[in-house]
């Protein structure tokens, strides 16, 4: 079983949608591709990511953040 998303800070999502958005980070991205931007905490925890198409990791993050901000 994976723990998704739930060890990776809402800082470091956000941080992760910022470089998607400015075209910083192309997607579908690998382990690799988050190492050699220093997204270390990313890049070990965000598996379920790697592979998507640039909509899909946009959706994913937004869904998670607002979900967080929910329950706050």
């Amino acid at each position: 079983m994976t723990d998704a998303l739930t060890r990776v800070s809402s800082e470091q999502l956000r941080t992760l949608y910022r470089q998607i958005y400015r075209g910083d980070l192309e997607c579908p991205f690998d382990r690799r591709a988050l190492l050699n931007r220093g997204l270390n905490p990313q890049a070990e925890e965000c598996d379920v990511l790697f592979g998507l198409q640039e909509a899909g990791v946009r959706a994913v993050i937004v869904s998670v953040l607002a979900e967080r901000e929910r329950r706050s």
